[in-house]
């Protein structure tokens, strides 16, 4: 079974920077796509950045720029490097696997089957 266990949110002030980890272990399918999704209070969850085994990756439009995606294969464990971050970008922070590419993955909440249980993080203006 695949597990997943974001580390590294908290409380940062606007313009600051956090790091979100997520350990991954039991992943062995031939082809996927590692995301970050994020949900705000009363908001639905949105995708951020996703990253496949080929390494391509993708973004938000709320992201570019600002963050990046990283998987380091040793430790097995995927990175959100955030920074210049906004008072909008407070949210809880979830890492989620596809058992496909991430052309095929997208930002569709249904086709993530894996989830870890999320990592807030809170943004003061």
């Amino acid at each position: 079974d695949v597990q997943l266990v974001e580390s590294g949110g908290g409380a940062v002030q606007a313009g600051g920077s956090l790091r979100l980890s997520c350990a991954v272990s039991g992943l062995t399918y031939t082809s996927y796509c590692l995301a970050w999704f994020r949900q705000a209070p009363g908001k639905e969850r949105e995708g951020v950045a996703r990253l496949d085994i080929m390494g391509g990756t993708w973004f938000a439009d709320s992201a570019k720029g600002r963050f990046t995606i990283a998987q380091d294969k040793g430790k097995n464990t995927l990175h959100l490097q955030m920074t210049t971050l906004k008072s909008e970008d407070t949210a809880t922070y979830y890492c989620a696997a596809a058992k496909a590419g991430c052309g095929r993955a997208g930002w569709t909440l249904r086709n993530y089957i894996d989830w870890g249980q999320g990592t807030q993080v809170t943004v003061s203006s």
